[in-house]
Parts: C-alpha cells; structure tokens; sequence
C-alpha cells in the first residue's frame, strides 16, 4: 500500500492481500447501503442489526464470486426472528428483510446486551445460496446457528464446505456524523492459503494473522473517518498490504409491477378474486423494500397466461 490515507468512498467491497504472506481477506463497508436496507422497515434495533450483519455477510461472500449471479444468505430458526435474508448480486446491489415476532423480539432485548444471532434465532441454520441463473442449478451450504454473530457461522461453513480456516469479523451499529444517526455496517474476513512444496507451513504466519486480526474493533469498522486503507495499514502496516479490485455497493431492490403480477398470475383465479380489495385493486407490498403495489386484476390475469420463468424470491410479494 503506497499511501494509507488515500480515501475511498463508502459502500464497497475489496479483497486484499498481505505482502508475502499466504494470506487472502476481503473487507467491506457499508453506509448509506445498509441504511437503506435497515431504515425500509420499522426494524426493532438488535432485528435490524441482524438484518445488517447479514448484509455485510453476503457482500463479503458475494463480491468473491468470479461469475455473474446472487450470493444469497439466509438465517432461520424457532426464536424471536424467524427469518433472515441478505440477497447480493454481482452488480454491487444488495437487499435483504426479516421476519420476526415483535413480542418475543421484545422480551429477548430485555437484558443489558443487545441479542445476537442465536438468542434471536434459536434453534436453526445459516444457509448460502449461489445462484448462477435459470441455466445452472443451485447450490447451497448449510451451517448451524452458533454465537452472537453470524461470523462464527460464517467460519464455520467455510471450514466444513471448503476445508478453509476463516476469521470473519461483523460490525452493524447506528453512527451519528453529525446529520442525525444513521445505520453503518463492516466486516472483514481472512482466510490461508493451504500449505505446499513451495510454501512450506502456514501454520506460524496464520496464527500471527489470527492474532492481528482479532485487534480490529467494532469501531474501527464502523467509522466513516477510518478508510478501508487506513484500518488495513493499521492491521498489518510492518508486513505490508494492499487493497485491489475495490466494487462499489448499493441498496436496490429488483421487484417491480411486472414481477409481482406475474407472480401473482400463477395462482388460481379463485384465488386471485379473493385477494381484491373495496377499490378493485390487488395491494401486494415487498417484503424487501416494503413499496406498495396496487395491480388490476385484468392486467393480472393477462400476465398468467405468459407463464414466464421467475423464482417467487425474486419477486418476494
């Protein structure tokens, strides 16, 4: 890195390397991003937070990807958030949403500490998702919830699918810079290189690695003021790092009138009768961005006939 205090912009992912070591990360910030996704719904605070790790989860996992497609992170289970999802797609944009019980929610954040992941999921598993489009099949792997954050699961999944030792770090907290408070979110995560002729053992420079890395603070993360260059440089400025191939992010939601009718058109007519309402209208809201629709029937039933080839989670009415 020849300059630590180059700025960048917010809302971006990047992969890094530590000079000479077999080390490879990526980092991720996220501003007016996760705000967005966060702010669409009126999230009690340790659901949002959820909501938000699982958005930097999938933007760390997602912008490695060498292939057009969704990196899709999902949490469920039988606690208070029943449900939790964080869509990234390969063009930098990200969505996501929860399905919670508020009471329970609110019973669960009765202590001193925020809940995390495994008071607000309970029993349950951490699912990703590549999706390569309609011409590939999907893949999933699948890890237990363990832990406050869903970065003990995410290192999990990668030492059980991928063989690979992993440290992830998740920060998700609401930053007043002197606007009003707004939801920012970080992450980071490092993984070795396996060991070869050429190498030698990893085993000393992983744990020297590990060690660096468990300093990066929640803070350091959140702050708009700490480049991702400048917290690199303070992690590992005697060995040397570099950022590369920055992606800049973005909150967008892909549901749109003709997704959601088309949806809509492949349920049976009866039940599409029973779902207008007094002004004559379908009202259908997405759960991701929470923006109302309010569709003809007529125009409905005409999408029916179309049969077109779309998941219902792309449209998620």
């Amino acid at each position: 890195m020849t300059d630590p205090l180059i700025p960048l912009d917010d809302d971006l992912a990047a992969a890094f390397q530590i000079e000479g070591w077999p080390v490879r990360g990526r980092i991720v910030r996220l501003g007016a991003a996760v705000h967005q996704v966060l702010s669409a719904h009126d999230y009690p605070e340790p659901v949002a937070a959820l909501l938000g790790e699982a958005c930097v989860l999938a933007a760390l996992v997602g912008s490695s990807l060498k292939f057009e497609g969704r990196l899709i992170v999902q949490a469920q289970g039988d606690g208070p958030v029943r449900y939790v999802v964080a869509d990234y797609d390969t063009t930098g944009t990200l969505r996501g949403f929860c399905r919670f019980d508020p009471e329970a929610v609110a019973a669960a954040s009765a202590g001193f500490a925020r809940p995390g992941a495994q008071s607000l999921l309970g029993q349950g598993v951490m699912i990703m998702t590549v999706d390569r489009g309609p011409d590939f099949e999907r893949t999933q792997g699948i890890t237990p919830i363990e832990g406050e954050s869903l970065s003990l699961c995410a290192e999990h999944f990668f030492e059980q699918s991928e063989q690979v030792p992993t440290k992830v770090r998740l920060a998700v907290g609401s930053v007043d810079s002197g606007t009003g408070p707004n939801w920012r979110a970080g992450g980071a995560l490092i993984q070795v290189i396996a060991a070869d002729d050429a190498r030698g053992s990893t085993e000393d420079v992983w744990d020297r690695s590990r060690a660096l890395f468990a300093t990066l603070a929640d803070d350091e993360l959140l702050d708009p003021e700490v480049t991702p260059q400048v917290l690199l440089y303070r992690l590992f400025h005697e060995d040397g790092v570099r950022l590369e191939g920055t992606r800049a992010l973005k909150a967008n939601c892909r549901c749109s009138a003709d997704r959601i009718g088309a949806v809509l058109g492949s349920f049976p007519a009866e039940e599409r009768a029973d779902m207008v309402e007094p002004d004559g209208k379908i009202h259908v809201t997405c759960e991701y961005c929470a923006r109302v629709y309010a569709l003809d029937p007529e125009t409905v039933a005409h999408q029916a006939s179309a049969s077109p080839s779309l998941r219902a989670s792309d449209a998620a009415p």
